[in-house]
């Protein structure tokens, strides 16, 4: 059955409902008594800022929980399983707060549960305005999930290639027939949507029922005089700096794996939120901005891990193409908005959108990586 448009619009996992007894005053002396609004450019450079910092922080934080759990005897061969939870929850958390962002609208009294909708409808337009938000949502959690892996996961798992732990990585994979190969792709996917998918609605409900009583208001003051020079000068400067590390590696092992990732990061970053501003209003009812991110997104991943593993070039090109995948295309595609999109979406809408998605990323990357793998075969990088 398909939702009404008034659950569309109060989304599904929203279990506990708005703050009886208020509603937001959105009328324009309200407004005025509690912010000067910014100049267009002034809140363009802030938004890019935060941007550009959360993306390197969450790249950073991608690139750490992967490493940490992909361990010996892991359960889970497919480490991105858990950065993609990980950015899920905090994903799920920063959607349903209405507390820590809660400064920009006023409070009076409501008296009906439609005004209480009217006020979280206003409240979400309210946050998606500010820098700090769309750099913790988009910049962070964005940039710490990958769509584009999970795709790439799913194909390698059809081929026999997935990556083992030891003691597992040091013999050859054992054969197996083509009906086990389609269970193994279809393991990843259950597990990886499933999940973060679930982790996305206990972050909604452990922010509706923990943060919220205790969570504090962030002073609009604080955030315009304070916060958003500091992300000018934190975004840009530690960009400037992975570049120069970049140049100057303090280690040669370091550059392909963090920091050409960090490099190329911010600019997946921004492309993402360009794409998602321009087209994802176009079609309320299927998001195409991160829809063209993701599936531009993962055939771009797997166009360089073909030719990491052709292989072609010597090691510091091994080590752009590592990363290019790592770092653009893994923060060009999202999971945690993807999965914080068909939530929104009405059950119908969902999951078109959500099947549409994964069977053309899919698709188009057995066509790229397939023709490698069963053409010339998989080698070993360089890097």
């Amino acid at each position: 059955m398909e939702l009404s448009r008034e659950a569309v619009d109060s989304p599904p996992w929203r279990s506990v409902p708005p703050s009886r007894g208020y509603q937001h005053d959105l009328s324009p002396r309200s407004h005025q008594r509690h912010r000067k609004p910014a100049s267009h450019l002034a809140s363009k450079v802030y938004t890019y800022s935060h941007l550009i910092f959360f993306s390197l922080l969450g790249n950073l934080a991608r690139i750490g929980l992967q490493a940490l759990t992909f361990y010996p005897g892991a359960p889970v061969t497919f480490p991105i399983l858990w950065a993609n939870v990980a950015g899920c929850f905090i994903m799920g958390a920063l959607v349903e707060d209405r507390s820590f962002f809660h400064y920009p609208l006023c409070l009076s009294p409501a008296s009906s549960d439609q005004q209480g909708n009217v006020a979280y409808k206003a409240h979400m337009a309210a946050k998606k305005a500010i820098p700090l938000y769309l750099g913790l949502t988009i910049g962070f959690c964005g940039s710490c999930t990958s769509f584009a892996i999970v795709i790439r996961d799913m194909f390698l798992s059809a081929s026999n290639d997935l990556p083992q732990t030891p003691p597992f990585a040091m013999t050859p994979p054992w054969p197996r027939s083509g009906g086990h190969s389609f269970l193994a792709v279809l393991a990843v996917l259950i597990v990886s949507v499933t999940l973060s998918y679930a982790a996305f609605v206990v972050g909604a409900h452990f922010a509706a029922t923990v943060l919220r009583p205790v969570m504090l208001p962030l002073p609009f003051a604080l955030m315009r005089n304070c916060l958003d020079p500091l992300a000018v000068v934190l975004g840009w400067g530690c960009w400037v700096a992975a570049i120069l590390l970049a140049v100057f590696p303090p280690h040669d092992r370091w550059r392909g794996d963090v920091l050409f990732a960090l490099v190329f990061a911010p600019v997946g970053c921004l492309l993402r939120f360009e794409l998602s501003a321009w087209l994802n209003m176009r079609v309320p009812s299927f998001p195409v901005g991160t829809f063209v991110a993701n599936i531009l997104g993962t055939v771009l991943l797997g166009m360089g891990y073909d030719l990491m593993v052709a292989p072609v070039g010597g090691v510091l090109e091994c080590q752009v193409l590592r990363g290019i995948e790592v770092g653009f295309c893994d923060s060009l595609t999202t999971l945690s908005s993807w999965i914080a999109e068909m939530a929104a979406l009405g059950k119908r809408h969902a999951v078109t959108y959500g099947v549409v998605s994964v069977s053309t990323a899919f698709s188009l990357l057995t066509v790229i990586m397939g023709a490698m793998r069963w053409g010339h075969g998989f080698g070993a990088p360089l890097c």
